[in-house]
């Protein structure tokens, strides 16, 4: 029985070594690509930055537009949720805390009696809705481990037109906000209408003067209509670089949990393997001092038999 024990053990941890390769490959991939992502977003920054600034400095300096992402509406009616997740799993609860935290913002939408229209990134959340029966307007496949610019140009352009064409009223942007490697961030952000000018020249850090000593064509506010577009592409880009790299990050961790657990469990059922070995070897010693002893006993009375039958045997009796 001991021995059958060991030759179980023996399996399981060989199945475990083998998968704790796996994790930890995984983990190595994971870091490599984290660095990756994470260099892509804070190249990314310094564009998003200059055209927000660009656009508070026409503000500031009294451009003013009549553009249909600036459009507020009189009543919500219907409201849009991006939801940025990943493809794949194995990234700890990244993609479930996005999930949950678009599913309030829908109930969010419920509760003010408005409709709602899902825009889904990632496959993980296009099963879940889809399983939940949740009506999803949009999917996109494919770009959540390494979005490309335009991947988020076309994205861009089907939310605006949604919200141009009065098919959504307001627009929510949810995904995972990347501050360091080991800490990142589910967050909710108004997407569309965009803030209007007054409150962009209010709020920003815009300069009226910065845009003094230039000259416009076709005209500041042309400027600003043409570039208004171009912001909206630019956040996008920017939240689904921060996601790929919050994915990465979470992925990294959770397989290196993964490892660190395979090695204990490893470690737990080697002491149990080698307990099993020795209670083996001690059966087999108990066994072979019990064989010896009932030998010896067999001999011993053999003996004494062989001595009784000599007591009386005719010679002693005539004697």
């Amino acid at each position: 029985m001991a021995g059958g024990r060991e030759r179980v053990l023996r399996r399981r941890i060989g199945s475990i070594q083998n998968t704790k390769k796996i994790t930890r490959a995984m983990e190595l991939i994971a870091a490599t690509r984290v660095v990756k992502a994470r260099q892509l977003a804070w190249a990314a920054r310094p564009y998003a930055e200059q055209i927000t600034l660009v656009i508070e400095n026409l503000a500031a300096g009294g451009a003013e537009v009549d553009h249909p992402l600036l459009r507020e509406a009189e009543r919500v009616e219907r409201v849009g949720v991006i939801v940025i997740a990943s493809d794949r799993g194995l990234a700890g609860p990244y993609n479930s805390s996005v999930i949950r935290a678009a599913e309030r913002q829908v109930q969010n939408a419920r509760a003010e009696g408005a409709d709602y229209a899902l825009i889904v990134v990632g496959k993980k959340a296009r099963d879940y809705f889809a399983f939940r029966r949740y009506a999803i307007e949009s999917y996109t496949t494919g770009i959540s481990d390494k979005p490309a610019y335009d991947d988020a140009r076309v994205l861009a352009e089907t939310v605006a037109d949604m919200f141009i064409g009065g098919r959504v009223d307001r627009v929510e942007l949810v995904y995972t906000e990347f501050l360091s490697l080991g800490s990142q961030r589910v967050t909710v952000r108004r997407f569309l209408p965009l803030e209007s000018t007054e409150t962009i020249a209010t709020k920003g850090r815009g300069r009226a003067e910065a845009t003094a000593a230039f000259e416009f064509e076709p005209s500041p506010e042309g400027v600003l209509e043409a570039l208004l577009p171009r912001y909206v592409e630019a956040r996008l880009f920017g939240a689904l670089l921060e996601a790929a790299a919050s994915e990465h990050a979470n992925r990294q961790r959770a397989m290196k949990a993964a490892t660190d657990n395979a090695e204990e469990l490893i470690t737990k059922l080697s002491r149990e393997m080698n307990r099993a070995r020795q209670d083996a070897i001690t059966t087999e010693i108990m066994e072979i001092v019990g064989g010896a002893e009932a030998l010896g006993e067999d001999a011993e009375t053999e003996e004494l038999a062989s001595v009784g039958a000599g007591d009386r045997s005719p010679n002693s009796r005539e004697s």
